[in-house]
């Protein structure tokens, strides 16, 4: 109704779970860490608790779309079933065949242990994603515990995610489901937003809807994050209905009476707070009436005696109250010189720090596709301009290189050792094309428009979403795998990658098989690099061993120059 009179293209404060305004807060990027760490072990067994509204299940939707392509994914959002009923809704979601329209448990446990069996020889990977978990009755969890049972003598078959409210770890913290508690490898509490967080909440989701100015008030904003807590579901609900009542009364912002009302309409009241005892309701009345009496009066006297309120109360009150007021001045000094209203003098010689955010509304900034493709072509020194191609990947082939286009975390990057093209999407849903120059332990060198800039991982984690685009040059045509008994000269170079991988010197004439024992090194290695541990050198195998040979491939802290000062 009110999308036309803010112009708006959506509803910013719909309450189904759509990715695309997923706000990542401090507590929603650590859930994402921990669950992405507790699917890269390879057990992965994670927990993902948090009250009603905290958006636990958006949060599970963004981290679905950040899961690599080869990744199958279930997901079961109504977990009120029986057992058999259960295994059935997970072959159902992974499109697995029922050997029977009334099979036995038994026949669909073994229809799926095939699929995944299948699905690990081919090199993917399977996750089952269970929301509402804490409704799981004691057989199915039973059952859970032993699909995790399904496994090769490496890793899990079937990696799990558990998604509850908080009542999920009580419930498995009960001594009778202890053997399933004890496998679950990374755990976390979805906490509600902070005040600053529930301020920025607001704006962005406003922004992804199309907003081109600020539609609350501050004080609007600061009423809403007093009665939700810091909830996304019920921010969601309260804003909503502040939008329509600020239409309605044709206001171009929602302040803070229309917040009030609309919390009312929606049954949403301020947290009362019961710490009141019948003792001092009798009391406290009558002291703070003799002490805004007390102050007045001191307040009145000092000012008519003297402009230095220190100075009249000095005059005017015994040592123990003097220290006392110093106390309260000097803490209202400190308040005003660090309250955000305030803006410091930047001195003359000191730059202005560069944010992230700031550069990509730089319209002076180039941060397209081409833009990047240019420069990550520079750094394997060719002309991006003079190859053929309507794509950059067509280019590339071109030049005998290969796209490997990923989706993962930093740590994934940082295994490939290579410049790379990453995406970023801004709060109001733009994207952005950067090159990652280089990587450090805590911060990354991004490219934008020719120019370097030094960002902290977590300030680049706000607008990343895990995507990302290198380029690799293949040691055989059509990037075909290495099996075991295959013979040639790339066999050779495998033998030289994980020799140096190893940190051992080359054979001067290496064996051209590819036997047991080259096989077992290539396990070891795709196993330490949390890669499907099968001894098939594919394509990912080949690109992260490509980072341990020399043969003028750039990588992440080559020829990267001093970035900008921030």
């Amino acid at each position: 109704m009110y999308l036309q009179y803010f112009g708006l293209r959506e509803n910013p404060f719909s309450i189904p779970p759509d990715p695309n305004y997923l706000y990542l807060s401090r507590g929603h990027l650590e859930a994402l860490a921990h669950l992405q760490y507790g699917l890269g072990e390879g057990g992965g067994f994670a927990q993902l608790t948090g009250e009603v509204g905290t958006g636990k299940t958006l949060l599970i939707r963004a981290l679905v779309e950040r899961l690599p392509d080869e990744v199958d994914i279930a997901l079961i959002l109504y977990p009120v079933l029986t057992v058999a009923e259960f295994v059935a809704a997970i072959c159902d979601e992974l499109q697995i065949p029922r050997p029977s329209e009334h099979a036995s448990l038994k026949r669909l446990i073994d229809a799926l242990n095939v699929q995944l069996l299948q699905n690990h020889a081919r090199g993917r990977r399977t996750v089952l994603i269970i929301d509402e978990a804490q409704n799981l009755n004691r057989e199915v969890l039973e059952q859970i515990r032993l699909l995790t049972n399904l496994e090769t003598t490496k890793q899990k078959l079937l990696q799990i995610i558990l998604i509850g409210q908080p009542e999920l770890s009580s419930l498995l913290a009960q001594r009778d489901l202890r053997q399933l508690a004890q496998r679950i490898t990374a755990r976390y509490h979805l906490a509600a937003l902070t005040r600053k967080e529930t301020f920025d909440y607001i704006v962005h989701r406003c922004r992804v809807a199309g907003a081109k100015t600020t539609l609350f008030e501050r004080t609007a904003m600061e009423r809403v994050y007093s009665i939700s807590g810091g909830i996304p579901r019920l921010i969601n609900i309260i804003c909503d209905r502040a939008l329509l009542g600020a239409y309605t009364r044709e206001k171009s912002t929602v302040d803070v009476s229309i917040v009030r009302r609309a919390a009312a309409e929606v049954g949403s009241t301020k947290p009362k707070r019961r710490w009141l005892t019948p003792v001092t309701h009798v009391l406290l009345p009558t002291a703070m009436t003799a002490a805004l009496l007390a102050g007045a009066w001191l307040w009145w006297s000092g000012a008519a005696k003297s402009p230095s309120a220190n100075e009249a109360v000095s005059a005017t009150t015994p040592v123990a109250a003097q220290e006392n007021n110093n106390i309260a001045v000097a803490q209202v000094a400190a308040a005003k010189t660090s309250a955000p209203e305030i803006t410091l003098a930047t001195p003359a010689n000191t730059k202005p720090v560069v944010t992230l955010e700031s550069l990509l509304a730089n319209a002076e900034v180039t941060a397209d596709t081409e833009s990047a493709m240019k420069h990550l072509f520079e750094r394997w020194n060719l002309d991006y301009a003079v190859l053929k191609g309507k794509t950059g990947c067509e280019r590339a082939l071109n030049a005998g290189l290969h796209c490997l286009y990923k989706v993962g975390a930093w740590s994934s990057l940082r295994s490939y050792n290579r410049p790379a093209i990453i995406e970023l999407q801004d709060t109001a849903g733009r994207k952005y094309h950067a090159l990652v120059a280089a990587l450090k332990p805590d911060a990354v060198v991004l490219e934008l428009g020719g120019q370097q800039y030094d960002f902290p991982l977590s300030e680049v984690d706000r607008v990343w979403f895990g995507k990302y685009l290198l380029l690799w040059k293949p040691t055989m045509p059509e990037e075909a795998a290495l099996h075991l008994g295959d013979r040639g000269e790339s066999v050779i170079w495998l033998r030289d990658a994980l020799a140096r991988y190893r940190g051992e010197p080359l054979v001067a004439e290496a064996s051209d098989l590819f036997d047991q024992e080259l096989q077992q090194q290539l396990r070891n290695f795709q196993s330490r690099q949390q890669l499907v541990s099968d001894g098939v050198a594919g394509r990912i195998s080949l690109a992260r061993l490509q980072s341990y040979l020399p043969g003028g491939s750039p990588t992440l802290v080559a020829d990267a120059t001093t970035p900008e000062a921030r």
